[in-house]
C-alpha cells in the first residue's frame, strides 16, 4: 500500500509523579518496558500493547512486558525522560508515532531534537479520520465542510494534541481542501485520543480528528460516524464502508506509523537485539493477525532505515507546518 510522498521520507518539562503503570508495578531491571507517552486508551496505549502482547505471545521475551504511561505535553515529557534520565536503559523502548515527528518539526519537544533518539522502528501503519457523534447532523464531509465555511467557529474539532499537532493537522489540512483558512478552526486540545473520544461522545466537541485504530470498538458500537478515512484508498473489512477523503473530492491523505524509539546512549548492541526482535515479530503470521485486529494495516521499519525515515519526514513536516500557516 502507497504512503502519501508528502509524509514519506517544553524544554525542560518535569516527569509527572502521578505517572501510572500497568498492572500497578514499576518495571524491574530484568524486565522490558514501555513507555506510553499519554494516558491510558490512546494511540501510544495502542502502540505500546502491540509490542508488549505481540512479543509476549510469539514467545520472544520471556517474562510480561510492564507498559508505563506518562502522559504530558503530547510526548514531550517521556522525549525529556528518556534524554535525562534514561539515556542507556537497554529494556526500555518508547512508542512514537507520526505526531512526534511533527511535535518535533515544530520544536515542541524543548531542546531535543529528533537526532537525540536512537529511532528503533515500526510495526504498523494507521490512518487519520473525521469523526462525528452518529446523531451528529453530517451525513458525509461534504455536509461538514458546507457549514464549516458559514461558520467555523461555531463548530468545535477535538483531539489529543495543541495547536500544530498531527491531529490539529489533520483538521487544517481537511479544511485547507475546502478553502477555509485553518486559523478560523475552533479547536480543543486533549492528552490523548482517550480523552477526546470520549469528549466527542459527551457532546464537548462536534467533530474528532482520530485514527482509524482508535475507532475499531466504536464502529461496532455504532456511537459514532466515520465521515473520512485519510487515506489513498479505502480500508478492508471494518472500515470498508467509510469514504476516503479524496473520494469525496478532498485531497487529505495522513498516514500514522507506530513505531518506536530507545534512548540515544543504548549500546550497538541492544539496540541490534531490539532491531532483531521487532523484525522477527513482524514477520510472524500470529502478530499479522494480532496488528489487524487493532485495525493497523502493514508496515515494516527498523533501524537505520527508519531512522532515515524519521529526520527525512521531519524535514517534510517543517515546510508543511509553515504551508498551513504555522511559525517555528
Amino acid at each position: 500500500m502507497k504512503i502519501n510522498k508528502a509524509f514519506r521520507h517544553c524544554s525542560g518539562l518535569a516527569l509527572l509523579g502521578g505517572m501510572l503503570v500497568a498492572g500497578g508495578t514499576q518495571a524491574q531491571s530484568n524486565s522490558t518496558e514501555c513507555i506510553a507517552p499519554a494516558k491510558p486508551g490512546g494511540g501510544y496505549d495502542l502502540t505500546c500493547r502491540l509490542a508488549a502482547n505481540g512479543l509476549q505471545e510469539t514467545g520472544l521475551i520471556d517474562q510480561p512486558m510492564v507498559v508505563t504511561y506518562m502522559p504530558g505535553g503530547i510526548g514531550a515529557v517521556a522525549y525529556n525522560h528518556v534524554n535525562g534520565v534514561r539515556k542507556n536503559d537497554p529494556n526500555l523502548i518508547v512508542a512514537a508515532s507520526t505526531g512526534a515527528a511533527v511535535n518535533l518539526a515544530l520544536g515542541k519537544f524543548g531542546q531535543y531534537d529528533a537526532t537525540e533518539v536512537r529511532w528503533l522502528g515500526a510495526l504498523g501503519v494507521d490512518y487519520g479520520a473525521i469523526v462525528v457523534n452518529a446523531d451528529a447532523p453530517w451525513q458525509d464531509l461534504d455536509e461538514l465542510m458546507d457549514d464549516l465555511r458559514d461558520s467555523p467557529g461555531e463548530i468545535a474539532f477535538g483531539a489529543g494534541g495543541t495547536i500544530g499537532s498531527q491531529d490539529w493537522m489533520k483538521a487544517a489540512l481537511t479544511a485547507k481542501s475546502a478553502d477555509i483558512a485553518p486559523q478560523d478552526l475552533r479547536y480543543v486540545a486533549f492528552e490523548g485520543g482517550g480523552e477526546a473520544l470520549a469528549a466527542l461522545l459527551g457532546d464537548h466537541i462536534q467533530v474528532f480528528t482520530g485514527d482509524l485504530s482508535e475507532l475499531k470498538s466504536q464502529l461496532e458500537s455504532g456511537k459514532i460516524r466515520v465521515l473520512a478515512a485519510l487515506s489513498e484508498e479505502r480500508m478492508d473489512g471494518p472500515y470498508a464502508d467509510i469514504p476516503t477523503a479524496a473520494e469525496q473530492g478532498y485531497d487529505v491523505q495522513w498516514p500514522i506509523w507506530r513505531g518506536y524509539y530507545m534512548g540515544p546512549e543504548t549500546d550497538d548492541e541492544a539496540y541490534a537485539t531490539w532491531v532483531e526482535r521487532l523484525t522477527e515479530l513482524s514477520e510472524s503470521p500470529q502478530f499479522a493477525e494480532l496488528r489487524e485486529a487493532r485495525g493497523l494495516f502493514p508496515m515494516s521499519r527498523f533501524g537505520p532505515d527508519f531512522d532515515s525515515y524519521v529526520q527525512e519526514q521531519v524535514a517534510q513536516f517543517k515546510s508543511l507546518a509553515e504551508e498551513v500557516g504555522l511559525s517555528q
